[in-house]
């Protein structure tokens, strides 16, 4: 099949639905404002700098704040009380409306939310921490969720990942995602893909998130991070801006809506190395996700689309480990082998399942059979396992 020409009436139809969207969500039909590039600090003076400094040293990955409550950290998939005094919804807008822009201000006026940066002043080490903090309001006060974001990108072999993974950013062009819950690592694993290929090839990689978690330096390849609300409004345009940089590789964050899919799918259609990730559970659940998006009469033509340009599709969670600390992931693996690709042509999505499960010669896995695997190496547990499982009867037939 030749390659696909562009649909001005596709172009117009997520333009149409998008600013609908906008509409409903109480958005203005206007470019978004952004703030400068400029990371917050928080300095030892302030209040906040006290629940900061408790949460890092526990080597926590997230921070509660909800008002009337004591603050409460997210230790290796657990959540503790830290023995802290309880915010209030006075204290969490004392802490935090010092260091919102005006994006950020305008976006928790008018939608409720909002999300951005920070880092530790003082010294260097401290410097080295990095945060990502949403406010949220709800029962019309504030709550914040902080996560520490990570201070260097881990190896395919620290995180555990099959060294497999490492191979999926080889390809010149194409689309890559990694999906699973909030929390299951994804930006991880994205970000040790990419230091695989900073490692062995010359390329111009672009990142677009929200924000930036994983700072690369320049080894063999070139990259440029865009961080969006920082040096773009929104995705979907830095993803379009992007395309006219010259790159090899693309990671887009997340694919959040309409305009920002139909662009990476172009984009790994037309040369790039498209990389992202969806909040989907498995690699069928992902394929519907995209499809889904788009109405009902364009769905046929991404089909095609997807089935062209689609080469991976890696679905993870992380399992509390049997050891008692610590997480490890869970991986299924999709490739795009020529029958997967004609299922999804075809709409033939249930059927992917049996190709995972027929392909691990080729490099795939279901998420049953690396359970199975991890229960047998003596790395969770049955229970860990079954409690994951989305085909907890099939994992009991692998398994006995």
């Amino acid at each position: 099949m030749g390659e696909l020409i562009p649909d001005p009436e596709l172009e117009r139809i997520i333009l149409e639905m998008n600013r609908a969207a906008s509409a409903e969500r109480g958005e203005p039909d206007e470019a978004p404002a952004w703030d400068g590039p400029d990371l917050r600090e928080v300095h030892g003076d302030e209040a906040l700098d006290v629940i900061l400094r408790e949460m890092v040293q526990r080597q926590a990955s997230d921070l509660l704040l909800v008002p009337d409550s004591r603050p409460v950290v997210r230790i290796d998939g657990r959540l503790e009380t830290l023995a802290l005094a309880e915010v209030t919804d006075e204290a969490i807008r004392g802490h935090f409306t010092p260091h919102l822009g005006r994006r950020a201000q305008r976006a928790l006026a008018e939608l409720g939310s909002t999300d951005f940066s920070l880092h530790l002043a003082g010294s260097s080490e401290r410097k080295s921490w990095r945060l990502r903090v949403n406010l949220q309001r709800q029962g019309g006060r504030l709550a914040a969720a902080i996560r520490a974001l990570p201070r260097r990108v881990p190896s395919l072999g620290e995180l555990a990942l099959p060294p497999a993974l490492g191979d999926l950013a080889t390809s010149a062009n194409g689309l890559v995602l990694v999906c699973g819950p909030t929390g299951s690592g994804k930006s991880t694993t994205l970000a040790a893909i990419l230091d695989r290929l900073n490692q062995t090839e010359f390329r111009h990689i672009i990142t677009i998130e929200d924000p930036v978690e994983y700072e690369h330096r320049n080894t063999r390849s070139v990259f440029e991070q865009v961080e969006v609300g920082s040096d773009a409004p929104e995705f979907a345009l830095a993803l379009r801006a992007a395309l006219r940089r010259d790159p090899d590789v693309i990671l887009v964050g997340e694919m959040r809506d309409l305009e920002t899919i139909s662009t990476a799918l172009t984009a790994a259609e037309t040369g790039h190395l498209v990389l992202s990730t969806l909040h989907t559970a498995d690699s069928a659940q992902a394929i519907h996700r995209i499809i889904d998006v788009f109405p009902g009469t364009q769905q046929e033509q991404i089909r095609h689309q997807l089935a062209l340009s689609l080469r991976a599709v890696v679905s993870q969670q992380l399992v509390p480990s049997a050891a008692g600390s610590g997480r490890v992931p869970a991986v299924e693996i999709l490739l795009a082998t020529y029958p997967v690709r004609n299922h999804i042509r075809r709409g033939n999505i249930d059927r992917l399942y049996n190709e995972i499960m027929a392909g691990r010669s080729r490099g795939m896995q279901t998420m049953e059979q690396a359970l199975t695997d991890l229960v047998r190496t003596g790395v969770i547990s049955v229970d860990e396992a079954q409690a994951r499982s989305s085909r907890p009867d099939e994992l009991s037939r692998m398994l006995g």
